[in-house]
């Protein structure tokens, strides 16, 4: 039996962006399901030293599973760029510098692309849910579009300025969230796992 969340449970999302803890708030709220952050647990963030989106979800939500004693939801998402073989990929908040200031993110993008006729690109979001002894079941979605400059639009977060998915013509940035998580790779992601993980 694949172990399941019941309506009304409390889960721990590990995560300090408040960005996130809005969205997932906002599309599990609908579920019954109660959203605390690690950042109102005082949970320390680990070190992200896989190689995958899953890997680094897993060693989030395992740790904060493990520190509050609560089913804990990691997230770890990124931007991926054909023309720079799929870079930033798993380190997309690190291409934003120490402080993860996200127009550096962009504009190394942009740099690094220099004239490239190939501006096709990809979200990425792999879910894990973790149990405290150590259980964790996992889903990705992703969303594909093309890279356009200069970025576009103050809603969102991260790279969602210089995105557009496929057959719309505004950025991720210029849509309100509704219209994002309609299609967006977190809203795919968590389509499946709404459908598998919550009884």
């Amino acid at each position: 039996m694949m172990r399941t969340l019941s309506r009304g449970s409390k889960i721990v999302l590990a995560s300090h962006n408040a960005g996130k803890l809005r969205e997932f708030s906002t599309l599990l709220g609908e579920s019954g399901i109660t959203v605390i952050s690690a950042a109102e647990l005082n949970l320390p963030e680990p070190k992200e030293t896989e190689e995958t989106f899953t890997g680094n979800a897993a060693i989030k939500a395992l740790a904060a599973a493990r520190a509050s004693g609560l089913p804990a939801l990691a997230d770890d998402s990124g931007f991926c760029v054909a023309a720079l073989d799929n870079r930033p990929g798993v380190y997309s908040a690190r291409w934003g510098g120490p402080t993860k200031d996200m127009q550096i993110a962009m504009d190394r993008v942009h740099q690094e692309m220099g004239d490239s006729a190939d501006h096709r690109a990809f979200f990425v979001a792999a879910l894990c849910l973790a149990w405290p002894d150590g259980e964790t079941r996992t889903v990705q979605g992703e969303c594909h579009g093309t890279v356009v400059w200069p970025p576009r639009g103050d809603h969102g977060h991260g790279y969602d300025p210089m995105f557009v998915p496929e057959g719309g013509s505004r950025t991720f940035a210029e849509m309100t969230e509704a219209e994002k998580n309609a299609i967006s790779h977190r809203g795919r992601a968590l389509e499946q796992f709404l459908k598998n993980f919550i009884a």
